[in-house]
């Protein structure tokens, strides 16, 4: 049994899963309309695209993108009970949070390539990307930030990627049921 570290603040912890919530529910409000207006726009735009991906994406409807949602809440949920109960020094959580603070600057990336909004575009600046660099100072704070480099870069945006693709996989099981 992982002993918690007192000098590390649930806020750190839990707020993975808070900041995540209300990031989450801008996606889930405003995602799948978006996709489906803008798909013409975006299959022009990129060409290189895979015609798969374009058929999932056009597949996805609100009630699967929910559950979709409602799947990863479950992997956000996990990391942060595991950066609690570790102290903020689970390998899982600081991935976590360097998969969701990446993530938000795959938000605004995308946004700059569409010249305008994109669903996730608002709170990345807001919510997503400074409570990463939170987190990160906090854990600094604390003596438990692991190291990250190029490859933990990109250990945190596969382990997001993975998450997602996870948690699209499993609602569409459900849902098609």
């Amino acid at each position: 049994m992982s002993e918690i570290t007192q000098d590390l603040s649930p806020a750190v912890t839990f707020g993975l899963l808070a900041a995540w919530a209300l990031h989450d529910a801008e996606e889930v409000v405003l995602g799948p309309r978006w996709i489906r207006d803008h798909l013409p726009e975006l299959r022009k735009r990129c060409p290189g695209v895979p015609e798969r991906l374009w058929t999932a994406l056009e597949g996805v409807d609100q009630r699967e993108f929910t559950v979709a949602v409602g799947a990863m809440a479950v992997i956000v949920a996990a990391a942060s009970v595991r950066g609690h109960r570790t102290g903020g020094r689970s390998a899982f959580f600081q991935g976590a949070v360097d998969g969701f603070g990446l993530h938000g600057l795959v938000h605004l990336a995308q946004a700059a390539a569409v010249r305008g909004y994109t669903p996730g575009s608002v709170t990345s600046p807001l919510i997503v990307i400074p409570y990463a660099v939170w987190a990160r100072r906090r854990l600094r704070r604390a003596g438990c930030l692991r190291p990250t480099d190029a490859r933990g870069a990109v250990s945190g945006t596969a382990m997001a990627g993975a998450a997602t693709a996870l948690s699209h996989f499993v609602a569409r099981r459900l849902v098609r049921r």
